[in-house]
């Protein structure tokens, strides 16, 4: 029931002509359809002044239980990143109520199968800075890719990594900090196209 009760939920919050409006990002596929014993996390679109503010609501969040995380898809990652980061430390560092078992997850809406998806990140962790070392694929705001700062295409992605890739170096996701959350999300669920080795699981937001 509480699966239904977070959809209904998340379709209210991005559809009302209210301040609590949610806009989901929106892709063309489901990566996990059905998500149960969860609670629902909210990080608002908000301005104050002409500055855009992310504001988190997570009142009704258990730390045993899988968490749902629904990010208006106008919100830019500087400010997205560092509260999922807060919420990753939260969740990791509630000791004696923790349940390894729990994941966390992105949610985002079909725009084929018309349903709530989601989008796990639970092993991710986050740097808001540039990475030193290893291939870096770099997704800009402006949708181009740079790998190792060479610009290449969705359709190439793939054959050029394979050629940086000497099995030694490990590769990074990087986002444009400037970049929309909703950007971000399209993104994570093209990466899942390709076939990579040595894909470690951080990714850096600078």
């Amino acid at each position: 029931m509480m699966k239904y009760i977070l959809a209904i939920a998340a379709l209210l919050f991005f559809s009302c002509g209210n301040k609590e409006d949610i806009l989901l990002p929106k892709v063309d596929r489901t990566i996990v359809k059905e998500v149960v014993d969860l609670s629902p996390i909210y990080i608002f679109f908000r301005v104050k002044d002409r500055d855009t503010l992310a504001e988190v609501n997570r009142n009704n969040s258990i730390s045993t239980t899988n968490w749902i995380l629904n990010i208006d898809k106008r919100l830019p990652l500087r400010l997205v990143i560092p509260e999922v980061i807060k919420l990753q430390a939260k969740k990791s560092g509630d000791g004696a109520h923790k349940n390894i078992a729990a994941q966390n997850y992105y949610s985002y809406a079909d725009s084929i199968g018309k349903n709530l998806a989601f989008l796990p990140f639970t092993m991710i962790h986050y740097k808001m800075e540039k990475p030193l070392k290893g291939i870096v694929v770099f997704f800009s705001k402006d949708g181009k890719i740079k790998v190792n700062n060479e610009l290449v295409s969705k359709n190439e992605l793939q054959n050029v990594i394979n050629n940086f890739n000497d099995g030694l170096q490990k590769i990074r996701y990087c986002f444009d900090k400037n970049s929309s959350y909703g950007s971000y999300i399209q993104n994570k669920i093209f990466i899942r196209t390709i076939e990579l080795k040595n894909v470690i699981s951080e990714e850096c937001v600078y």
